[in-house]
């Protein structure tokens, strides 16, 4: 039995699909008009292991994942410019050109985090037609109207609006919103369609409607690019905290109208990364760190992989170099028990009774609610516990992987090169200089050290030397 937390109810519920024994989920992808951050993709990580997790339970899962390549504006409402319209003009690029480099990125840092990719990748660009028709369908049961920017979805006119909000009374005329479009009739109406500005650039996307010249409101898109693809309902949507009073509360309302019946019957949010204080890793105020900075600073990405699984994916979770560093440490002695093992394991030795309980308990943390830090915890128990054969720890470790994702079974024992006395002795020199924020200093010893044929990189985890 699954037990999932549904935003939608604001309670852990046992998880029962439509359709038995399978499971259709929609995650919010990527914007594609600049790298995801590290914030960014600790969001994609629990949808990831969300599925894993499905799959471990024998569902077959069908995982669809937009990547929004239109329509969604500087402010994630209904002002400001188009993100990528706005990327183009940066790099002097086309906007076709943009999304599918970033596209590529996206892919590539998935990759480098073992991620298991989605089986359906939807671009919004390919749904307009049926964005269009979405819109016909909401104008027909009098749910819009137009105002001089495009065509705006009437709040009013639904009496569940707002349903996925935490608190159902809240004034939705006090709700933090960005500034009313004029014509606009409520904070909380939204864009179905929005018509290509007048003035300033020309936009490099944008389709013939029956409103007009323009392109479709971001909440349209994720609509349509669901329900193509699971139906309606569907079991599961997943996506960030910060998509619940707007984006995704805006689907809701669509799906709602036009068809009369629930969207899907799980909602699930993940909390943000945050960095020291309290601050947000956001593109827009430039606190970012991407997967390249990672391996720039002598990390393997799976590390942050770890980290991840360490904390729950409802709470929030403070991102720190030192903290990667232990991660980082985690990870390898966890590679080298697992090695240990398996140099020891002998095939046919069957599970005892206490591997079954530890198999047993890994099944309950992970069904409940995506508890990775207990599974990670049980996970170590078992590398400890000296009352399991090394088989044993093997086979259930190399099982647990499949829900972690940390590639066990690929890993390998790091050859430590013999460093030479007078380079231990330069390191210590350097590191005192260091200390003493002897730059100049440090930067002198670093010289030595290169003449004697070894490399210097200041990691997290201290100095590390290799042979150049």
């Amino acid at each position: 039995m699954i037990n999932l937390y549904n935003t939608l109810t604001r309670k852990k519920e046992e998880f029962k699909p439509i359709k038995a024994g399978e499971a259709g989920m929609y995650t919010c992808g990527p914007t594609v008009y600049w790298f995801a951050h590290i914030g960014n993709l600790r969001g994609f990580m629990f949808e990831e292991l969300l599925k894993r997790v499905l799959k471990y339970n024998r569902y077959r899962v069908k995982h669809v994942m937009n990547l929004t390549d239109v329509g969604h504006l500087t402010s994630d409402e209904d002002t400001g410019e188009d993100k990528l319209e706005k990327g183009a003009r940066r790099e002097n690029k086309t906007v076709w050109e943009v999304a599918e480099f970033y596209t590529q990125a996206f892919k590539k840092d998935l990759g480098l985090l073992n991620f298991q990719e989605p089986d359906v990748w939807i671009k919004a660009t390919d749904t307009i037609k049926e964005q269009i028709e979405l819109i016909k369908i909401l104008e027909q049961k009098g749910f819009t109207y137009i105002i001089a920017d495009g065509v705006y979805f009437d709040t009013s006119k639904l009496p569940t609006y707002g349903k996925l909000w935490p608190n159902k009374k809240m004034d939705q005329n006090a709700k933090a919103r960005v500034e009313m479009a004029e014509g606009k009739k409520s904070p909380t109406d939204f864009a179905l369609w929005k018509f290509s500005p007048k003035e300033g650039p020309k936009r490099q996307m944008e389709w013939d409607s029956p409103w007009g010249v323009g392109f479709p409101g971001w909440h349209t898109e994720c609509v349509v690019m669901s329900i193509e693809n699971l139906g309606i309902p569907f079991d599961i949507h997943c996506g960030g905290i910060d998509h619940i009073l707007i984006h995704h509360t805006n689907e809701i309302a669509q799906a709602e109208a036009a068809y009369g019946q629930d969207m899907c019957n799980y909602w699930m949010h993940g909390e943000f990364l945050m960095l020291k204080d309290d601050a947000k890793m956001a593109k827009s105020a430039g606190t970012v760190v991407l997967v390249e900075d990672l391996i720039k600073k002598g990390f393997d990405p799976l590390a942050y992989r770890y980290l991840l699984l360490t904390v729950h994916y409802r709470k929030k979770m403070e991102f720190s170099w030192e903290a990667l560093g232990s991660a980082q440490t985690g990870l390898n002695n966890l590679y080298e028990k697992f090695l240990e093992f398996k140099e020891k394991k002998r095939i046919g030795v069957p599970f005892g009774k206490k591997a079954e309980e530890y198999k047993e308990k890994f099944l309950e943390a992970i069904n409940d609610d995506l508890n990775m830090p207990q599974a990670l915890a049980i996970a170590w128990n078992v590398a400890k516990d000296e009352e399991l054969a090394s088989s044993e720890k093997y086979y259930l470790l190399l099982d647990f992987d499949k829900i972690f994702g940390l590639n066990l079974d690929k890993a390998q024992r790091k050859i430590q090169e013999e460093i030479p006395e007078e380079v231990k002795k330069l390191l210590e020199y350097r590191q005192a200089a260091r200390q003493a924020k002897d730059w100049t200093r440090s930067d002198e010893v670093r010289k030595q050290i290169q003449a004697l044929g070894w490399e210097v990189e200041d990691t997290a985890e201290g100095q590390k030397t290799k042979k150049l």
